[in-house]
């Protein structure tokens, strides 16, 4: 599969805007409107790495920001967007991604869908890029007044992430270092790219002004819902002297066999939640093959689907996990279980079970090959 890679500009002063700090760092529902891009992003199974473009005055505004969420380390920016995209895409080159999005800090309404369109559409063009149909009549105007109307067949409104096969659009952009273009599908058209375009979405605008703010925060304004998510994981026994579940190694014949620590407890809440909040499963954001999981404890894996809730602005209301075998005996060790599970969640005991069962001699469980678990998670997210 592909390798895609985002980049997020967030270099920018936001003068237009007006305020203490850059727009992108202003309030948007009580976080950073470039929190909602960042979280959004993160979210989606079909990122493997984010990167943001920051200007250097910026550092503790992104830190806090970023908090939580599992990003590239951040690079500074130039004296245009142009610039910080050049030397975003620079410091991607040693991850040869094979695509790249690059987004806008302050578009903080991206979703999962529109990001398929534009990564698809790589597969058989240099670029694509979201944008939505002029609908309204257009005038081009001077002193006040109309001088002419504008045909708007075939015009669109071009929005971000905009995304590229990786090496022609770093290229491109080498090659137009210290002009002004507009976009960086400007910068691929100057290059002769073939960029196509994708359905957008009237959403997924951009907030330059306090109305365009206060537009954005009245998408909050409904009460929320709650959505809840399932997980199911197995591991069979290896040798060994023990096994993890639920954060906690009890004392067994056999150890699990995985690539992490085999936490089968932790792997089938950790795809719990991330299904509820629609954001791949746990093969999608620590995939197997990847080194840096070798041996890792599973509550990293736990506490990154946690922090992708909290980043979108959903809560954890309460999990549930179902540990499915015929030994080691789970009921000893269930207070300590909850307590790990309440302490990596930010959960009270009150919204955490942790429960046992057997499949009374039957299936590979019966058998005693190994260990299943299942799991639940409940999450409120905002409208």
């Amino acid at each position: 599969m592909a390798k895609t890679v985002a980049l997020v500009v967030a270099a920018g002063r936001g003068r237009r805007f007006g305020g203490d700090i850059p727009k992108q760092y202003q309030s948007l529902n009580g976080r950073p409107i470039l929190r909602h891009s960042l979280a959004r992003l993160a979210a989606d199974p079909s990122i493997a790495a984010i990167r943001v473009v920051i200007h250097p005055d910026d550092r503790e505004l992104y830190d806090e920001a970023a908090r939580g969420l599992a990003l590239l380390e951040p690079v500074h920016g130039g004296e245009t967007r142009q610039d910080s995209v050049r030397l975003g895409l620079e410091s991607l080159a040693s991850l040869s991604p094979d695509k790249v999005l690059i987004h806008d800090g302050a578009r903080p309404f991206v979703d999962e869908a529109l990001v398929g369109r534009v990564i698809a559409a790589l597969d058989r063009h240099d670029g694509a890029i979201p944008a939505v149909a002029v609908a309204d009549t257009l005038k081009k105007g001077a002193d006040g007044l109309v001088q002419t109307t504008i045909d708007r067949q075939g015009l669109w409104r071009a929005q971000t992430p905009q995304g590229f096969r990786f090496g022609p659009i770093l290229q491109a952009h080498l090659a137009v270092a210290g002009n002004e273009l507009t976009d960086d599908s400007s910068v691929a058209e100057h290059a002769g790219l073939r960029v196509a375009l994708v359905t957008g979405a009237e959403g997924n605008f951009k907030i330059t002004t306090n109305d365009d703010l206060a537009r954005a925060q009245a998408a909050f304004a409904g009460p929320g819902y709650t959505c809840v998510g399932n997980g199911f994981d197995v591991h069979r026994f290896a040798p060994g002297t023990g096994v993890w579940l639920c954060g906690i190694l009890v004392p067994h014949d056999f150890s699990l066999e995985g690539h992490s620590d085999a936490d089968v407890a932790l792997h089938a809440l950790t795809d719990a939640i991330l299904g509820a909040v629609g954001a791949g499963d746990i093969g999608a954001h620590f995939p197997p093959t990847d080194p840096r999981w070798k041996g890792a404890s599973s509550d990293r894996f736990l506490t990154h689907a946690a922090n992708l809730v909290q980043g979108l602005g959903g809560k954890i209301q309460h999990v549930d996990v179902t540990v499915i075998c015929e030994r080691p005996k789970v009921g000893p060790h269930r207070p300590a279980m909850r307590l790990k599970l309440g302490e990596i969640l930010g959960l009270p005991l009150s919204r955490v079970s942790v429960k046992a069962t057997t499949t009374e001699g039957l299936g590979f469980t019966g058998r005693r090959e190994g260990i299943a678990a299942q799991a639940s998670a409940t999450v409120w997210m905002p409208a």
